[in-house]
């Protein structure tokens, strides 16, 4: 690297192809490493036209890291796999997001002095390797993202709720990982860690990495004591604002209970915003799915070598491109011409168990549908007629999480039937439904809301309740509302000021939550756990701070393409926490790396006729199903 600092690398060449052989030249036409597919099959016919990949990460060169970048190796590409600063023998001090520009950008540059470089490259990856793609991405002449986003200060900051789950597990399993203690990593993998458990319910949110950890951890420092997104900390790790100046050919992949969803589905419209035609598939996966792992390395090698074809179409020389037209020949040809999918977006759709291909992401077709919470727990798309629906919230018993994205491998719907007993989960039931409806996009709850303190959180979900009384989830988001800038928050909710992540500008925007929402970690019910009742409830509420105005709060939900069949029912539910999946409101409004002191809070939603709280779905109609 330009400052010394040394990286190291492993690299996969072609059987077949020396690791000398000059760039584009056509030496190479078999399997990668390890060698498993005789010279001259489909799998490795394209060598030497092909890109070079380059993959960046931090979390080692072997195990399930390293098998997408063999399986892109006996392709037919030569493959670079780059382990990050301070990680796994290369030098430096792993500090997550700062170092992965300037890295990348020099990895790139060395790439293209090597001899076994083959004239382009691509980058590949899930997750943090994703995001070191998005740090690079002007020097990539195609990229290959998975399960990620360009930000990571917006999914650790999810709308002012700190992501306690991911942020804090994840800092558990890197510090272990870089101390080199990989018995308790892969104990804390198998079963539920206790230390992380410490961690969870420690107050303040300063102290947890030493109660996971045994030691405070740098990084983790700076993210809790980094609340706003607007902080120089965090503007310079982001990479959003240069999304739309992409212009290499993207392909993307996610699932719909991954941790990076909607983000990952944002970068795409900024994309496709800016007169791109990215490739998107999503799926029914979660962050850490075997089955996306493999789907990916397959649609992205079609994609890479659909778009090798095009480049020797237009670009390259005579000889190559007389190659070229050898490679369209055969079984290949639908692969490599991309005819085996003609329409950008694939996506699954959730309670119908069926793939759709899309000319776009939400699909044509889609109209708004309002749907209005009614006093009493009713969901309509009648107007309601007035009444307040309450509900205490005490942040010394938080309300558990109840499934959700999270980096655990199985991720799916869950059963809410039971959490939606709990007195500090408000529940809207619609009507039983005469005939299908499938929402396909981004629904957005508009919250009348008041709270007896000054901050406090408003989580939505939306579950399925089908006929035999399970309320499945579908998705779900969460926002933190300040007293002081409730009113001017909940205004500018659409993109103006502090609320918006999903660009990189400013603070946060509503559109986060997450799919489902987590387990609980031995968090009881949500009612007088401290000893104190009502009388004491109302102290601790005046001692934090007054009681605010009624305001408007506007939530997107995680993006969703769901059926809800003839006979189920639309509901949902409007609660202050998913605790652990987020760190819990104290309520006093008290920076949160440092607040200590629980205070309950009435929270208050509101029916009014004129002003209601309800939803906006995106319905897609049964003509336009593809």
């Amino acid at each position: 690297m330009e400052d010394g600092v040394e990286l190291l690398a492993d690299l996969v060449v072609p059987v077949g192809k020396p690791a000398g052989t000059p760039a584009g030249t056509a030496a190479g036409t078999a399997a990668g490493i390890p060698a498993t597919t005789p010279a001259g099959t489909a799998a490795g016919t394209a060598a030497g036209v092909l890109p070079t990949i380059v993959i960046r990460g931090p979390y080692g060169r072997r195990g399930r890291v390293a098998k997408q970048a063999y399986a892109l190796g006996r392709e037919g590409f030569t493959v670079l796999f780059q382990s990050c600063r301070g990680t796994w023998g290369s030098g430096g001090v792993f500090t997550p997001q700062v170092d992965e520009q300037r890295d990348g950008a020099a990895t790139h540059r060395w790439v293209r002095e090597q001899p076994w470089y083959t004239g382009r490259t691509a980058t590949f990856g899930a997750s943090y390797m994703g995001f070191t793609q998005w740090a690079a991405a002007a020097h990539a002449d195609a990229l290959c993202l998975q399960v990620t986003m360009p930000d990571f200060g917006a999914v650790t900051w999810d709308n002012g709720a700190f992501a306690l789950r991911n942020a804090l597990g994840w800092t558990q399993m890197m510090d272990r990982m870089i101390r080199q203690d990989f018995l308790p990593m892969l104990l804390g993998m198998l079963r539920p860690d206790p230390a992380l458990k410490r961690g969870f319910a420690t107050l303040p949110l300063s102290a947890g990495d030493t109660a996971a950890t045994g030691r405070e951890v740098h990084w983790y420092q700076d993210w809790v004591r980094h609340e706003s997104l607007a902080d120089e900390y965090w503007t310079q790790q982001s990479h959003t604002a240069a999304v739309p100046g992409v212009t290499a050919p993207v392909y993307m992949i996610t699932g719909w209970y991954d941790i990076f969803l909607p983000w990952q589905i944002r970068t795409h419209a900024l994309l496709t915003g800016a007169g791109r035609q990215p490739r998107l598939t999503i799926g029914p996966w979660g962050h850490s799915d075997a089955e996306l792992d493999a789907t990916a390395v397959g649609e992205a090698t079609a994609f890479l070598k659909t778009e090798a074809t095009a480049f020797l179409k237009t670009e390259a020389t005579a000889l190559l491109k007389t190659e070229a037209t050898a490679l369209l020949e055969g079984e290949d040809a639908a692969l490599l011409t991309g005819e085996a999918r003609e329409l950008p977006v694939r996506a699954y759709r959730t309670g119908a168990g069926q793939w759709h291909d899309l000319p776009s992401w939400p699909p044509p077709g889609v109209t708004g549908q309002t749907w209005h919470l009614h006093d009493g727990g009713r969901l309509h798309t009648d107007l309601p007629q007035g009444g307040i629906t309450s509900y205490v919230y005490d942040p010394a018993d938080p309300t558990p999480a109840s499934g959700g994205p999270s980096l655990e491998p199985k991720q799916g719907p869950v059963d809410d039937a039971a959490h939606e007993s709990r007195p500090d989960v408000a529940v809207f039931r619609g009507d039983v439904l005469t005939e299908d409806v499938t929402l396909a996009g981004t629904p957005v709850a508009r919250i009348r809301f008041r709270s007896s303190q000054p901050s406090a959180d408003v989580f939505v979900r939306i579950t399925d309740v089908h006929p035999d009384g399970r309320s499945m989830s579908v998705c779900d988001a969460i926002r933190r509302v300040e007293a002081a800038a409730r009113e001017d928050k909940a205004k500018t909710a659409t993109g103006v000021g502090e609320a918006e992540t999903a660009t990189g500008v400013g603070e946060a925007k509503t559109a986060t939550g997450v799919g489902e929402a987590e387990t609980a970690t031995g968090v009881g019910e949500a009612k007088t756990a401290t000893g104190v009742g009502e009388a004491g409830a109302a102290t601790r509420e005046e001692e934090a701070g007054a009681a605010t105005e009624e305001s408007e709060v506007e939530i997107e939900l995680w993006p969703v393409f769901h059926r809800f069949a003839a006979g189920h029912r639309i509901s949902v539910q409007v609660s202050s926490g998913a605790h652990p999946r987020y760190a819990r409101n104290p309520g006093s409004g008290e920076p949160a790396a440092t607040a200590t002191e629980p205070h309950r809070a009435t929270q208050e939603i509101s029916h009014d006729p004129v002003r209601p709280s309800h939803l906006d779905l995106p319905v897609w109609p049964d003509q336009n199903r593809l």
